[in-house]
């Protein structure tokens, strides 16, 4: 756990509404956003009979866990729901980026979505004013490819066009790629050709960011979890089970996830990157990456996750029908920032609502971790 400059705050961006910045023409193309994601919703209904997110449809695990929040954290860390020293239940959720059923042989980003269970107080959703849950959702990548509304819009055509054709993975990999070459020459390294190359890393050894800002209490932050336990530890940056991909190229990655904890405890750490500078970590442009050596990240809370079954047919149900993640789902001490948040919001309640609607599935937030199935 690193705390840097303990009883020295002064260097951290203050919140103020005047943070965010409306952009030109946003509203419009928020609105193009929302009614094309609608459109694909459709098509993918069609193809699978069902409907799936519009971004992490493939579900490799829904797990249990435990989130402690370190004692005596300092001032500028001891935020929302970091203020005291707590433990909290939670539901995570392991996917993958794209919003289709892919083989799993397809490299992907992937996605580590946190539901916190017992967050009292008011939410940032009016609608949800009695719920008791906080989400962070974290992708194992550190910025957003598409960080504008107006270039979410350009890959969301894209998208479209390519909807019914093989193109159509290739053009949200391409999106992925330009990042990284953008991230790489930030950091002066040369381009890796296989950094999304088949299979990838070790999807329990990897690190997930929030990727864009949120509200950090009194301050501006990114959110990241990365391994703790010696156990997973051991596999950030290393390949997975060859012989197990070949044998399920399918689904290796669910199998990967309920082999590990069918006799294993992880322990994660959660982190927080707090804004110094607007410049260098604005908040309108989430495909530019803080770095570290302007803010490092800080310990904030350990999350702990011991052995259970994470694919019961149940479970998936649970966590593909019944569930919904959203970074919206928060205390507005910690709700999205920037213009890529503020289209995603919409986003998030429009797809949300048609999945529950297609599936008969009444969307509810859980208000006891008791509501998991086993």
């Amino acid at each position: 756990m690193n705390h840097q400059d303990k009883n020295n705050s002064n260097k951290y961006i203050k919140y103020s509404e005047g943070i965010e910045v409306i952009q030109p023409n946003e509203e419009e193309d928020s609105r193009a956003v929302v009614e094309s994601m609608a459109r694909v919703n459709k098509i993918m209904f069609e193809r699978y009979r069902h409907a799936v997110r519009d971004a992490h449809a493939k579900n490799h695990g829904i797990l249990r866990g435990e989130l402690k929040i370190y004692d005596n954290l300092p001032e500028h860390l001891a935020q929302g729901i970091f203020k005291e020293p707590r433990k909290f239940p939670v539901i995570i959720r392991f996917s993958t980026a794209p919003g289709m059923i892919e083989p799993d042989k397809k490299s992907s980003q992937r996605g580590m979505a946190i539901k916190i269970i017992g967050i009292e107080g008011e939410k940032f959703l009016p609608e949800e004013k009695d719920a008791l849950t906080q989400d962070f959702l974290l992708v194992n990548y550190p910025v957003i490819p598409t960080g504008t509304v107006k270039d979410y819009l350009d890959q969301q055509k894209k998208v479209e066009e390519y909807i019914n054709t093989p193109d159509l993975f290739q053009s949200i990999q391409g999106a992925m790629v330009v990042a990284g070459r953008k991230i790489n020459n930030l950091l002066g390294k040369e381009d890796d050709p296989n950094h999304f190359s088949i299979p990838g890393s070790h999807i329990l050894g990897d690190r997930y960011f929030s990727m864009a800002a949120i509200r950090y209490g009194d301050y501006i932050a990114k959110i990241s979890i990365a391994p703790k336990s010696e156990n997973v530890a051991a596999l950030h940056g290393k390949d997975m089970d060859e012989e197990l991909i070949k044998k399920e190229p399918e689904s290796f990655l669910t199998t990967i996830v309920k082999n590990f904890f069918e006799n294993q405890t992880a322990v994660y750490e959660l982190s927080a990157q707090l804004c110094t500078d607007l410049e260098k970590m604005p908040v309108e442009d989430g495909s530019v990456q803080w770095m570290e050596e302007d803010s490092p990240y800080q310990g904030i809370a350990s999350l702990t996750i011991h052995p259970q079954n994470t694919f019961s047919p149940e479970r998936r149900v649970y966590g593909d029908d019944v569930l919904s993640f959203n970074p919206f789902h928060c205390l507005p001490e910690h709700r999205p920032l920037g213009n890529i948040m503020r289209v995603r919001k919409l986003a998030y309640e429009t797809s949300s609502k048609y999945r529950h609607l297609m599936n008969a599935a009444p969307r509810t937030e859980p208000r006891s971790i008791e509501e998991l199935p086993d």
